[in-house]
């Protein structure tokens, strides 16, 4: 059911003691502090805690009930990174760029910058690749960035040059509040706020918006930028995308009418291109801009909502063809899933990266980081037998997660579940009778008892939440990349996970 041996019983008898001592959440702030540690999620900080006890004095940048995903830093998280001796990130792009964009420019040049999962598989755990598919009838466009870029917090900017065509364009982010980000809107003219930044092997997701159909013709031009202000030109090129049914493609061109695909630029090569996702075999082709169209038909369009913030799309009602950004919110990621510590045996690879990073920045306080971290792995040993051991309990055909949030692949792979659908309504939009519809019929033909949400994302889940109860399901609590009032630490977090799901997809579910 995994990739590494489980543990006996007996070994989680030996350690249920040390289960107990592993919830006793952070003790930041102890007068015996050696290190100050900044980290920029709870969950990092909790482990770095486990490893380091009194010698450490530990904090995390994003609080409680947040989202690394899309957290904004204050002027007190700068503060308390330019403290810190050492910094902890997850890495494989979980932050939201904003985090560590703060933390590269205001840690001490002296300071170790970890991102542990990077270098996960050095010390025993396992890195997955990150599958998206919401099974959208029409393209599901993004921008990414490839190749690397030198300098740490380095960047590299996206700008739309020039659009041909005969309407406007609009680019939009749809925050998890449902508020929009313009970062393109060619009706006021393409100029230097038409453009956005992401950090190198990026991906996000956007919303597309063409205020008429026929044939648009859009340039975008990519550039570095360091930290030091240094930019670099990396390359330049033209997209064509056919809007409307009645609009027909150049000959010979290869056409993209679904699937998942992004706007690319290679920071390296200076080449533009579009990558796109091949369904059958899982890889990526790349195509040069000036052999693809990116198809947007009739079944994209849609009117303008009434509400204020979308003005800028036209007037309430008007007609408007739109590839939807599909996952709420922002969301800027990788091609690696970075919840790795959804699989206990992935929080044994953090706790060794942490103890040897703590051993490298307070050598004298070696037989400590020792002692301690091998006391909690004995209790995440037996962690992941007492989690294994629950999730057995769910009966084969129930073991099917829906969510609202992709965040559990690694927890699905370890402990023999399946990800049956992460789902979220598309953004801007209350969703349509029949998008209601099929994500009932979803529901109905997973044969799903329950339903899972997670506390920090509220406001992602009132669809999940409807149909749900429209269909007579359960609604049940999962925690993802954050802690709440009730589950304060990594351990108790996947003791209420596994006992969860047991109980709401078990027999009696």
């Amino acid at each position: 059911m995994r990739g590494h041996p489980r543990r006996t019983t007996a070994a989680l008898i030996a350690a249920s003691a040390a289960l107990l001592s592993g919830c006793s959440g952070l003790q930041a702030g102890s007068s015996d502090a050696q290190l100050t540690v900044s980290t920029t999620t709870a969950i990092i900080a909790d482990l770095v805690e486990q490893v380091g006890g009194d010698r450490v004095d530990v904090t995390s940048i994003v609080p409680h009930h947040g989202d690394p995903h899309s957290y904004e830093p204050s002027p007190g998280d700068a503060a308390k990174v330019a403290r810190a001796d050492v910094v902890f990130s997850n890495g494989l792009l979980l932050e939201e760029p904003g985090i560590m964009k703060m933390v590269h420019t205001n840690a001490k040049k002296s300071a170790p910058k970890i991102e542990i999962a990077e270098k996960l598989e050095e010390h025993g755990g396992t890195v997955m690749k990150l599958e998206e598919d919401l099974g959208l009838d029409v393209l599901w466009l993004g921008w990414a960035v490839e190749g690397e870029v030198e300098g740490d917090g380095s960047q590299v900017r996206t700008s739309a040059t020039k659009l041909e065509g005969p309407g406007e364009l609009r680019v939009y982010l749809t925050d998890t509040l449902g508020k929009p980000k313009v970062y393109i809107d060619s009706a006021d003219g393409l100029d230097d706020a038409d453009s956005f930044t992401l950090p190198p092997e990026a991906h996000t997701h956007v919303n597309w918006a063409f205020s008429e159909p026929g044939t648009y013709r859009l340039t975008v031009e990519g550039q570095t930028e360091t930290l030091d202000g240094r930019t670099a030109d990396i390359g330049s090129g033209t997209f064509t995308f056919t809007v409307g049914d009645g609009t027909e493609a150049p000959e010979g061109a290869t056409v993209l009418d679904g699937g998942h695909a992004d706007v690319a630029l290679n920071a390296e090569s200076g080449k533009v291109y579009v990558r796109a996702d091949e369904e059958a075999s899982g890889e990526q082709t790349r195509l040069a801009a000036g052999d693809v169209v990116l198809n947007v038909p009739d079944r994209a369009k849609e009117t303008v909502p009434k509400e204020e913030p979308y003005a800028f799309l036209g007037e309430a009602g008007d007609e408007v063809w739109v590839l939807p950004q599909a996952v709420i919110g922002k969301h800027v990621h990788g091609d690696m899933d970075p919840h790795a510590w959804a699989d206990v045996a992935n929080a044994e690879a953090y706790v060794r990266r942490i103890e040897a990073e703590l051993i490298k920045a307070d050598p004298e306080g070696k037989a400590t980081y020792e002692k301690n971290a091998a006391a909690y792995l004995k209790t995440l040993g037996a962690l992941d037998e007492e989690v294994a051991k629950k999730l057995a309990t769910v009966p084969e055909e129930n073991r099917k997660l829906i969510t609202t949030h992709d965040a559990f692949g690694y927890l699905a792979k370890a402990y023999g579940m399946e990800i049956a659908g992460f789902v979220v309504p598309v953004p801007n939009q209350e969703p349509s009778a029949a998008e209601v519809e099929e994500l009932g019929d979803t529901i109905r033909e997973k044969k799903v008892p329950s339903v899972f949400l997670e506390p920090n994302l509220a406001a992602r889940a009132d669809v999940l939440r409807r149909v749900a109860e429209d269909e007579g399901v359960g609604i049940c609590t999962i925690y993802g990349d954050s802690f709440d009032d009730k589950v304060d630490d990594y351990v108790s977090m996947m003791r209420h996970n596994a006992s969860e799901l047991a109980k709401c997809l078990g027999e009696d579910a």
